[in-house]
């Protein structure tokens, strides 16, 4: 695979100023946020040479790239990863610091430094913030062991498949408003995503389905099944306000009203407001599964993965997250 490299130390595992974490290296997604990533990256890595860490940069140039880069920083050796971009880009470099369901190094970190449309994993714990901000929790040595989830569903192949996520899966109309507000431009920020769930409620139906938690299964007519680690999805919705990204349990909410019932609590969806409610089952459990009578839209951090049936397990306390 072809990586571009940014200048970087002659020897990249020298100890750094933050000993603990080692040195690092960047891995950033160019087009993030519209190409905001193109002012965010000097100074971010002004901010991070000023606090004494030693770090290399490469860039991604396509959607799977920063997977493939995060396992080759593995076996170079570097221990702290820095993901420069949206959701998609921490989607995509966590899918690569595992082999399968196992970390591939069980000490690596985990940093982010948000730079897309929703960047909405990092609201879960305060650092949607300004660059020099999250570069100073960059320079610290605190993690938090938190969960990932294991989404197995039908691939757009027809096969099996499985995936990591670590904020929110979605089956249903969520998947759907992704799918159309991939479509559109980036610069339009939660814009965009409103424009795309409104043009969803004509593009679902609400079907009949069954959803299995640890300790039940029922019969249900569903709109949207949301399976949370995180609380927020769609550039800043606090959908699963109860979600915890490290208690071992998902957040998980059947949306059974008619089709355009999410749409309708965008309001109360942004405040973390529409619980409890009727026609929302919510449950807290370790695993979740769904079949629909017609195949249903899957997919997690903002990446369309394929259709139901699909199965949702954890990985407990799995992943170092640089807090």
């Amino acid at each position: 695979m072809t990586q571009t490299d940014d200048p970087a130390p002659a020897d990249p595992r020298r100890t750094t100023g933050t000993p603990a974490l080692g040195p690092a290296r960047l891995i950033v997604n160019p087009t993030a946020g519209g190409g905001h990533v193109a002012t965010l990256l000097p100074e971010l890595a002004a901010a991070l040479t000023a606090g004494g860490l030693e770090f290399d940069v490469r860039r991604t140039r396509g959607a799977d790239d920063a997977a493939g880069l995060a396992r080759a920083a593995l076996h170079d050796g570097i221990r702290y990863l820095i993901a420069v971009g949206g959701d998609g880009t921490v989607h995509h470099v966590v899918n690569g610091m595992f082999a399968g369901r196992a970390p591939i190094a069980p000490d690596a970190v985990l940093g982010v430094c948000s730079a897309g449309s929703g960047s909405d994993f990092v609201r879960n714990f305060g650092l949607d913030r300004p660059v020099q901000v999250v570069a100073r929790h960059l320079l610290t040595e605190h993690v938090l062991p938190i969960d990932v989830g294991v989404v197995e569903l039908t691939g757009f192949d027809g096969r099996r498949c499985e995936r990591l996520f670590v904020n929110i899966a979605e089956a249903g109309y969520g998947a759907e408003v992704v799918k159309r507000a991939n479509r559109l431009p980036r610069r339009l920020g939660r814009v965009r995503y409103l424009l795309a769930a409104w043009a969803s409620i004509a593009a679902v139906s609400r079907v009949q389905a069954q959803v299995s938690v640890d300790f039940t299964t029922r019969e249900l007519p569903l709109v949207e099944l949301v399976v949370a680690n995180g609380q927020f999805f769609g550039g800043g919705m606090k959908v699963a306000p109860r979600a915890i990204p490290q208690d071992g349990r998902f957040s998980v909410l059947a949306f059974t009203g008619n089709r355009s019932q999410v749409f309708m609590l965008t309001t109360q969806l942004y405040a973390g407001e529409h619980l409890p409610h009727p026609e929302i089952v919510e449950y807290q459990s370790a695993t979740c599964g769904v079949t629909a009578s017609d195949a249903l839209l899957v997919e997690a951090d903002g990446e369309l993965l394929g259709t139901t049936p699909a199965r949702f397990t954890l990985l407990k306390r799995s992943l170092q997250l640089k807090i």
